[in-house]
This record gives C-alpha cells, structure tokens and sequence, in this order.
C-alpha cells in the first residue's frame, strides 16, 4: 500500500435514522454530551447562507493547495456523504469553487468541509449546500496529488474516522464517533429536552436561581453589603 497516495473504496457509515434524529438536534447540545471536548476545526466559517450539515464522513487528505483527490472524492460519494478535506488549513489556494460545488450537489453530497480555502463565495450562498471552510481566495489549486481517501485525518486536533457523523450548524462543527452515536444521541436529547424545560419556566416568571448563590458560596466567594 502507497502510504501518502492511495484510496480506500469502502467503510462503514453512520446509519441514515441516526443521521436524521442528529439533524434536530442543535450542535450544542451534543457538543455538552460529549464534555464538550470534541470539536472541528473552530476556525471553520460556514459558507453557506443557512442549514443543517449532517452525514457520514468521506475523508481526504491532500498536501496543501491541492485538490485531485477531492475531484475524486466527489466522484465516489454516495448520496448522503459529507466530504471532509484536511487540506493543512493553508489559505494559499482555493480548493473548490463553482464548478466543483454544483458537480458536488448533483452527486448527493450532503455537505462539505474544506480545512483550506474556497472561491466563488456568491456561488456557495446562491446553492446553499452547507459547506465550512477556513476562508476565500481567488488563486486556484494545483491537481497532481499526493492525498488520501477513505482514512483518519485529524482538524485542529479533532479525530475524524470514515463513516463518523459529521453534523454542523450556525455555532460551528462536530465530529460524532459512529460506535457512539447511539448513546451520545440519547444524552444529546435529553440535555435539549431539559434545556427546554429550563425555556419555559423561564419565560412563565417560575425558573429557580438559587444554584448561582449556592455555587458562590461553596467557592468561597466573599460577598460585601
């Protein structure tokens, strides 16, 4: 095997209802069920005028400022798949534009993450297909390669594994491991279950504060009349 230049055609996603119950759900309150230690690159913008970003994970890995293997990896999507570029996160030269972005939704592609820069921002809004990436610039890329498909790659220390579930709102992206989507999902749901408990006793006038005084008092907090 090529270690560096080599494709891997096949992996395991992340099942499609799992998927589907992620896509209600705000990143937040996933981001709280997982300790909050798990995030993608938070310096990736969203491209996009508004909408969620939910799917398993195509994986690339290329040198900066190329883009070969992400043609390839649109071609090799199925439906569904979010492509997920480690690029080095150089903003040098663009990594896809219009052409590229409209080859992608034709295709299926539920969604992309460029850690690099892209071009023809106007085209990126006008389709709407969520897209994250660092930033823009009009220098195109080079398509020589090396890269890699269909492997780990790691986003400003954030793991991402093939098939993982990569979901995205307006408050950044996250990276859902696929053998523990099923327990994170059942926590994700019952922190937004609470935190709309917590909305409405709000809003009626009835939400109980007294924790803050009680956590100042247990840190020793001085409190001067």
């Amino acid at each position: 095997m090529s270690e560096g230049f080599r494709i891997k055609k096949s992996w395991t996603r992340v099942e499609s209802s799992l998927v589907e119950a992620f896509r209600s759900l705000p990143v937040a309150n996933v981001s709280d069920s997982m300790q909050r230690l798990n995030g993608v690159g938070n310096h990736l913008q969203p491209m996009h005028r508004e909408g969620v970003l939910a799917g398993p994970a195509l994986t690339v890995r290329s040198r900066p400022g190329d883009n070969l293997m992400l043609h390839k990896a649109i071609d090799m999507a199925q439906p569904g798949d979010v492509i997920v570029h480690d690029a080095g996160g150089d903003l040098t030269n663009s990594l896809i534009g219009e052409l590229m972005l409209v080859h992608a939704k034709v295709c299926g592609v539920a969604g992309i993450v460029i850690y690099g820069a892209l071009r023809d921002r106007e085209a990126f809004l006008r389709l709407n297909l969520p897209v994250y990436a660092l930033g823009v610039t009009h220098r195109g890329p080079y398509r020589d390669g090396p890269g890699e498909i269909g492997f780990p790659i790691s986003i400003e220390g954030m793991l991402i594994a093939p098939g993982d579930l990569m979901l995205g709102d307006a408050d950044g992206l996250l990276a859902v491991p696929r053998l523990s989507a099923e327990a994170i999902l059942e926590k994700a749901r019952a922190k937004n279950q609470a935190e709309q408990r917590q909305l409405e006793a709000t809003l009626a006038g009835k939400l109980d504060r007294s924790w803050v005084d009680r956590v100042l008092a247990e840190k020793g907090c001085e409190i001067i009349e």
